[in-house]
């Protein structure tokens, strides 16, 4: 099995990079968070996981030890593959997405394109306890709130991600009121 790779880029895409090791270019699959972090460096070590299927070998590549780990967490899920856990990580930093997870704040899940409400909860259903656990995230009691304030986002015009990104941002204070929230979510993305 292939770890890590250590080496200088050499292509960038969409999705992938080319990753020279020793004369040979490894194409890894990563996340459109991975892709800003390594525009700018000219070599990079990436913690990998190996995709073995009858017809193919597929790399996925990530920055940090916490993303691979979330990212494996992921393909234990039921109808969750790496193509889709990818998607998850593109839209969310690994701790994010571990709380979202951990809070059973499913709504959030939805936004990323591919994951529908069913998808949502049995990511949740499969993955709370076994989140919780592994990154000590604290199950936040304001799940319904959260989708207020996704909701009331979505209505002033912005995305599902930028939404869903804002209310990952807000502090989480069960004694905090919607409002709140809303303006809370509304300043981080006036600075963005």
């Amino acid at each position: 099995m292939i770890a890590s790779l250590k080496g200088k880029i050499e292509l960038l895409g969409a999705d992938w990079a080319v990753v020279n090791v020793g004369g040979i270019g490894y194409k890894v699959f990563i996340s459109t968070a991975t892709i800003s972090q390594i525009q700018s460096v000219s070599e990079v070590k990436l913690f990998t996981h190996l995709q073995v299927r009858e017809d193919a070998l597929t790399l996925f590549g990530f920055i940090t030890i916490e993303e691979l780990g979330i990212f494996e967490t992921m393909l234990g899920v039921s109808g969750i593959g790496p193509r889709l856990a990818l998607a998850l990580l593109s839209s969310f930093k690994a701790d994010e997405l571990a709380a979202i997870i951990a809070t059973g704040n499913d709504a959030m899940l939805c936004t990323v394109p591919g994951i529908g409400k069913k998808t949502a909860s049995r990511i949740v259903l499969e993955l709370k306890d076994k989140v919780a656990k592994s990154w000590a995230a604290t199950p936040m009691t304001a799940g319904a709130v959260d989708a207020d304030v996704l909701a009331a986002l979505g209505a002033l015009g912005y995305s599902p991600t930028e939404a869903a990104k804002a209310v990952v941002a807000i502090p989480k204070d069960p004694a905090m009121s919607l409002e709140e929230k809303i303006k809370l979510a509304l300043a981080g993305l006036s600075q963005t």
